[in-house]
């Protein structure tokens, strides 16, 4: 999403601010409140200015979501260990901890894209093709093998992660696998026999177990 301004604040209000500072405490709202809690008037608030001076740095809110998902992805790739053990071993390391940021900052999981366009995001589709070009794989499926794991990563956790926020402004997590655990139960073994016999497992799986699984099987093809 490209950035763009709206009409400067009178008095020059904008000048105590920077889109940095206004990412910053969009993204602490966001992790107090959800996407619904965070309004201009209350961040405006949080940061002792009027609404016009945010206006100056962002154009509305969906951008201003964008950017504080697009800021929790840089966060994660910072934190990202070195590879130490190849090239798998960091696309690995990788995967996990921009999943294990999105898990924190679960409203982000929706809202970062694919393909890339923001600034971190095109980081994190960059290095893991700086990644993929250090394996064995010829270079003409570098591309396609690249963003298969950017989409997974980015892709998966938001189907894993996402739905914790609806869910969670209802219910526990909990209580909603047990819930959809009795309505597989209820299924017809002859017609879902997997599904009756995964009961189980759906009320105790871990989400980020689920995640790395899958990981590596995707990961394994690399080899």
């Amino acid at each position: 999403m490209p950035r763009t301004r709206g009409r400067a604040p009178a008095g020059g209000r904008a000048d105590a601010l920077s889109p940095e500072v206004v990412v910053g405490a969009a993204i602490a709202l966001l992790d107090e409140r959800g996407e619904r809690g965070l309004t201009f008037r209350l961040l405006a608030e949080r940061l002792n200015t009027g609404s016009g001076a945010l206006y100056w740095h962002v154009a509305n809110k969906d951008e201003l979501v964008a950017l504080a998902a697009d800021q929790v992805l840089g966060d994660a790739l910072a934190a990202a260990p070195e590879p130490a053990g190849g090239a798998r071993a960091g696309l690995r390391a990788l995967a996990i901890a921009v999943f294990d940021a999105l898990d924190r900052h679960q409203w982000a999981a929706s809202h970062v894209t694919a393909p890339p366009t923001l600034a971190n995001a095109l980081r994190l589709l960059d290095r893991i093709g700086t990644l993929v070009a250090r394996t064995g794989l010829p270079a003409e499926r570098h591309f396609a093998v690249a963003t298969a794991i950017c989409y997974y990563i980015t892709g998966v956790s938001a189907q894993i992660i996402a739905p914790g926020t609806v869910v969670g402004a209802t219910t526990s997590r909990d209580a909603f696998l047990a819930r959809t655990a009795e309505q597989w139960e209820r299924l017809d073994p002859a017609d879902y026999p997997f599904l009756t016999r995964a009961t189980a497992d759906l009320r105790d799986h871990d989400d980020r177990d689920q995640f790395i699984i899958g990981l590596d099987l995707l990961l394994d093809g690399l080899n």
